[in-house]
């Protein structure tokens, strides 16, 4: 099993990263309170994974996602945590898209996952999937915005109405590590 140092204090983002990965990794979770201050997913996801890489001395992975709305013009996109406060997440997405209808409500989920190692070598990857923002929150699994996220490959559910399972089979984050874990296993 090897450790996984991960640039996060979000819980729930180790276990499902831990749930991705499987029993080949064991994710450590080191919240460096580096500042995202980055224009893009890859640029937040490279300066947290930085920081731990420096601090540790070793191989760090971080990740920067959100949601990207069509209809706000990408918004809240980079700003996906810090748009307005965590339990106005959703509700303000339905506000925004009140009235909007069926054909305009697309979006897409974006996880960018960046591993750096001490001797300067840096990996970054992207996973993205299609979808579209439902009418109201359904379901209570998942976090963030999986509850009013219908990813147009699945079968209308929203992300917190699928299994964790059923997620990770064609979630932004799952696509993300798995190519990753495929780059950091590389030797």
């Amino acid at each position: 099993m090897r450790r996984l140092l991960l640039a996060t204090g979000n819980a729930h983002k180790v276990e499902e990263v831990q749930e991705i990965l499987g029993e080949g990794f064991r994710v450590e979770a080191r919240d460096t309170g580096a500042a995202e201050t980055g224009a893009t997913f890859e640029a937040n996801a490279l300066i947290k994974a930085r920081a731990l890489a420096a601090e540790v001395g070793e191989l760090a992975v971080a990740d920067d996602s959100g949601i990207e709305i069509d209809h706000l013009g990408g918004a809240p996109g980079v700003h996906s945590a810090r748009w307005t406060d965590e339990g106005d997440w959703i509700p303000r997405v339905l506000r925004e898209l009140d009235g909007v209808p069926e054909a305009e409500r697309g979006c897409r989920y974006v996880c960018a996952a960046a591993a750096v190692w001490p001797d300067g070598r840096e990996v970054v990857v992207r996973g993205i999937v299609e979808g579209t923002i439902a009418h109201e929150a359904r379901g209570d699994g998942g976090f963030g915005y999986d509850p009013i996220v219908a990813p147009i490959e699945g079968d209308g559910r929203t992300f917190a109405e699928m299994t964790p399972a059923e997620k990770h089979a064609i979630s932004h984050r799952a696509r993300a590590f798995t190519q990753l874990a495929h780059e950091i296993s590389v030797p």
